[in-house]
């Protein structure tokens, strides 16, 4: 009997031929769902064939049964080559076919990756690390593996029908670019990661999960919705005129759910109901095309709990709903990627705390930006096992202007690839729409895709505020006190919005001691805190109360407030125009005023987005005062829009691409280029003196290496507000997956994400705490803030939202 893993609990042991048919069953379901499935299986079934190694065998045994016997590392036997091996010696000879070399490398570079990332075809330093594992890595007792393989698995018969199917299936999906590859690669990888995964937490739990089968609960949330909105339209204010108008959109929304999948936009105005429209869509096309989860994803952590919250109470439901926000449990970057799998023969606590990690497997799953594009771009498996689980899927995007600057075609790319292969339908919701289709790599969008019919009359029906010009004069802090201090008093309700977390701080403490309370909100606070301070913020809106309230850009995408009066800092007309979605927002009033000034104390030298999307509008403000009946007399209009992104992205076009400084090449380039395309490869072929033996030739490893969607990493850390201290204790006592999985989701609203000079400069002020060996941190009592969150006397203030 040949071992593949051994159960902490009981000592039991998981057979290895059991543990690669089983993982060779889940990757089946999983990549059957873009029609790879014995492509994907194919990954499983090879993935631990060198398990079969008297090597591995014998350094297993002695690390769970003789500990004390001198043994090998963690880590050290290698595994995981030697199933890619056998398949590129088979299928990458010169009498095979293309696609029979595709698929070997392809699965290859899934099995060889599966405890790190996928590996360069052809890296910058002008090697081929997949090369170097599947043909010249000494694997000793390679042979033996393969024979045992072959004797308690599968027989050589059985297997070449297998690899045959396999062909086949690749043979009519692919269409030989690279875009595609490499989707395609990292689609099967995922299949591979999950399947692996999923059965080792089967085997450590005792139990198996059946398939998940979302149809019947989608059936349920769509009859509970309508019953909702028939109820709606029996109120008195559903004859209102703006209501109205709101059910028309909605029942377009309906209506064009009938359409197949693509990519669509929805561009409801501002407090047009576009939440509950996007997901009247999305449950009708859910069950007219058997999509299997809705995905929304949003720019900022700080609207995530609001849309959760608003459908979970439209459709009375808690448990199928997940919040995916940050990774709580951190890798440790010195350590080899284990692969969140047992390779000592016993699963630790750390390794069950890998496993908890969701993988999107819910019915609906809300999300960030970073999150998402992380799935198809970031390092780490946690990441990568997410991929397989958005296809067939419906995906939101709200306030979809927001996608990094710098991710524009990275996004697109992945969208693209959704929409054509993944069997994606995807909505594009925002009041600002971008002009996504018109840079160099280009989004797909579906002619003719926007839901809402006569968008201009509508949005000019939806105007609820004037845009006031106040930029002759820059204005400082000091200028702003005052002016608030004159005027905040009979506008009522202010809100103000500054650019840059320095200069919002330091007004908060000018205005503090004035004649009006004063609220802050900062990216520094845990998601908890900032939602027990926006309900003390809507009780006092409710309740007609003046006071002010300052912050950053994180206020302005979809969270449902709604001032009397607001003050926007220049910048990106999208931003601005957002920002004015929080002043009458709901039409209570009659058009009030949106004051955009200069804050003349803001530094943007770090902010080339905000400070290119500062000028533009400018721009286009001068010729509105000039002309404004060029913008139809309202700067909020769809023709001002696309002027600005029009302009903004031209501006931008170097930087669309995701551009790697220390390689000097675009990310697009990396991952998608074709061969002759390709420096890495011409020089290969020079250093070698032969042609290029592989058909693919992606930087897949240094790719993922250099993304990050933000600017610099950030790492998670537990904050002492409120129930978070008790979190850590219990993540430190739970013992089951599941209860920890739990538990790390709680944590995600008790989390703030530091800068890497902000964890060290509070690691040196001794305000760290570490759990877990490393992969957890805790912020003392002492070091968060009421008003500031995250406390350092002032210090340190990061400059950029989190997306």
């Amino acid at each position: 009997m040949y071992v593949a893993h051994i159960r902490e609990k009981d000592r039991k042991i998981q057979e290895l031929k059991d543990h690669l048919c089983e993982v060779q069953h889940l990757a089946e379901q999983y990549g059957e769902k873009i029609g790879l499935k014995h492509v994907a299986g194919l990954a499983g079934l090879l993935h631990d064939l060198g398990k079969y190694s008297d090597e591995f065998q014998d350094y297993i045994h002695k690390a769970v049964f003789h500990p004390d016997l001198e043994n090998k590392k963690r880590g050290q036997v290698d595994h995981s080559s030697a199933g890619g091996r056998l398949l590129f010696q088979k299928l990458h000879q010169t009498m095979n076919t293309p696609y029979e070399k595709l698929l070997s490398e392809i699965v290859a570079n899934a099995i060889i990756s599966h405890h790190s990332n996928l590996q360069d075809y052809v890296s910058p330093d002008v090697e081929s690390p997949f090369l170097k594992r599947v043909e010249e890595k000494e694997l000793i007792e390679y042979e033996q593996a393969v024979e045992r393989f072959f004797q308690d698995t599968i027989n050589q018969s059985a297997f070449d029908k297998y690899i045959t199917t396999a062909v086949m299936e690749l043979e009519q999906k692919t269409d030989y670019s690279p875009t595609q590859s490499f989707f395609l690669t990292k689609f099967i990888f995922s299949c591979l990661i999950d399947a692996d995964r999923t059965n080792t937490r089967q085997f450590e739990d005792g139990k198996a999960e059946g398939r998940s089968d979302h149809s019947i609960l989608f059936d349920k949330y769509y009859d509970q919705l309508i019953t909702k909105l028939d109820y709606f339209r029996t109120k008195p204010e559903a004859n209102y005129p703006i209501n109205q108008l709101r059910t028309e959109m909605s029942e377009q929304c309906e209506l064009f759910a009938n359409k197949p999948s693509g990519i669509y936009s929805l561009s409801i105005p501002t407090g047009g109901g576009k939440t509950l429209a996007s997901l009247r869509y999305a449950l009708k096309h859910a069950k007219q095309f058997n999509k299997q989860r809705i995905i929304y994803v949003v720019p900022f952590t700080t609207i995530i709990e609001q849309n959760a919250k608003e459908i979970r109470t439209i459709l009375e439901e808690d448990e199928h709903i997940l919040e995916h926000h940050s990774n709580v449990v951190e890798d440790d970057p010195t350590e080899r990627d284990s692969g969140d799998e047992q390779e000592d023969g016993m699963i630790t606590k750390k390794q069950k705390l890998k496993l908890a990690r969701d993988n999107w497997d819910s019915p609906i799953i809300f999300t960030t930006m970073v999150q998402f594009l992380n799935v198809f771009y970031a390092k780490g498996n946690r990441n990568t096992r997410r991929f397989h689980n958005v296809s067939h899927s419906i995906v939101i995007f709200d306030e979809v202007q927001k996608v990094p600057t710098k991710c524009v075609s990275l996004f697109n790319e992945a969208l693209n690839f959704l929409k054509a292969d993944a069997n994606c339908s995807i909505l594009l919701c925002t009041a600002t729409q971008p002009t996504l289709e018109n840079v160099k790599h280009s989004l797909l969008k579906n002619r003719d895709g926007e839901i809402v019919e006569n968008l201009p009359e509508v949005a000019k029906a939806f105007k609820r505020v004037e845009v006031i010009d106040r930029t002759e004069q820059p204005m400082t802090n000091d200028m702003l006190v005052e002016w608030m201090e004159e005027n905040a008093g009979l506008w009522g309700s202010t809100l103000v919005i500054l650019n840059t977390k320095r200069v919002v701080k330091e007004l908060y403490e000018k205005l503090k001691g004035g004649s009006l309370p004063v609220f802050h909100l900062s990216t520094s606070m845990c998601a908890a805190h900032r939602k027990e301070k926006l309900e003390e913020i809507r009780k006092m809106l409710n309740d007609n109360t003046p006071f002010i309230c300052v912050t950053t850009q994180l206020i302005e995408a979809g969270v449902d407030v709604s001032f009397k009066c607001v003050v926007r800092s220049l910048a990106g007309l999208d931003s601005i125009a957002q920002a004015a979605g929080r002043c009458n927002r709901h039409g209570e009033n009659e058009v009030k005023n949106v004051y955009v000034i200069d804050h003349s104390e803001e530094n943007l030298s770090e902010l080339k987005e905000i400070e290119v999307g500062k000028g533009i509008s400018s721009n286009i403000l001068a010729r509105f005062n000039k002309k404004p009946d060029k913008y139809e007399g309202n700067l909020l209009l769809p023709k001002a829009m696309h002027e600005y992104f029009s302009q903004f992205y031209r501006k931008m076009d170097t930087s669309l691409s995701y551009f790697v400084s220390e390689v000097e090449k675009d990310m697009t380039r990396l991952l998608m280029s074709l061969a002759q395309e390709n420096s890495y490869v011409s020089y290969y072929q020079k250093k070698i003196g032969t042609r290029f033996p592989l058909l693919l030739n992606g930087s897949y490893l240094t790719a993922a290496k250099h993304f990050q969607v933000i600017d610099q990493n950030t790492t998670s850390v537990l904050v002492p507000y409120k129930e978070g201290s008790g979190i850590i204790a219990n993540l430190n006592s739970a013992e089951l997956i599941d209860d920890l999985s739990k538990e790390l989701k709680k944590a995600q609203q008790y989390s703030v994400n530091l800068y890497p000079n902000e964890l060290e400069q509070l690691k040196k002020e001794n305000a760290i705490v570490m759990h877990l060996d490393g992969m957890m941190y805790e912020l003392k009592e002492g070091w968060y803030s009421e008003e500031y969150g995250v406390d350092r006397n002032g210090e340190g203030e990061m400059s950029h939202l989190f997306y």
